[in-house]
């Protein structure tokens, strides 16, 4: 268990930069070239369009991918970009301090696509707590400090049923390859259409 925070019981949070390594946990998805533009991401992460533009200036979530470079360039999000938006807002929506945030993203951004899904990020509402196994979570929820809880996988889940929706693009301008929506997806897709 790894805390964003200063409790002298737990190892905090390292800072540190990284790549952003594998980005999708499956060949189904697109590479580290593909990636959404801000608008998209934007409503991929239910977020509004002035926190992206807040966080990749204050660099607490900067695009992988493309950073805008000048007027009319546009910045290009990974799948791993767009859970650390979801993260940051749900964390944001518990109470959690920007501080205590940026110290948990800059952690999650080291790990893997197939780490992140093991992680459940646990607050009180000013201390963030990394969980990887469910002992841990019954182990901090039992010393009364844990009151809040997101688990990685689910917001991974929940973007990935939706990100097929929106227009992805090219880092380097080739063609994107398109994949064939599941069922879930061809479903939503019938329901807002009829």
């Amino acid at each position: 268990m790894v805390e964003a925070g200063t409790h002298s019981e737990r190892e905090p949070i390292q800072h540190a930069g990284g790549e952003q390594g594998e980005l999708f946990p499956d060949a189904s998805l697109p590479d580290e070239l593909v990636g959404y533009r801000g608008p998209a991401a934007c409503q991929i992460a239910g977020i509004t369009y002035r926190q992206l533009d807040y966080w990749a200036r204050t660099k607490l979530v900067a695009p992988s991918i493309r950073t805008a470079h000048g007027s009319g360039s546009q910045r290009l999000y990974s799948f791993k970009d767009i859970l650390s938006l979801k993260v940051v807002k749900q964390l944001l929506d518990a109470g959690v301090s920007l501080q205590n945030i940026r110290v948990a993203i800059d952690y999650l951004r080291l790990r893997g696509v197939g780490d992140l899904a093991k992680v459940t990020l646990v607050s009180d509402g000013t201390t963030v707590y990394e969980c990887t196994s469910p002992e841990e979570i019954v182990d901090l929820l039992q010393g009364g400090q844990g009151v809040f809880g997101i688990a990685v996988k689910g917001a991974m889940r929940e973007i990935s049923g939706t990100i097929h929706e929106f227009p992805a693009e090219r880092a380097d301008g080739g063609e994107i390859e398109l994949i064939e929506p599941d069922e879930l997806t061809q479903r939503r897709n019938a329901r807002r259409t009829g």
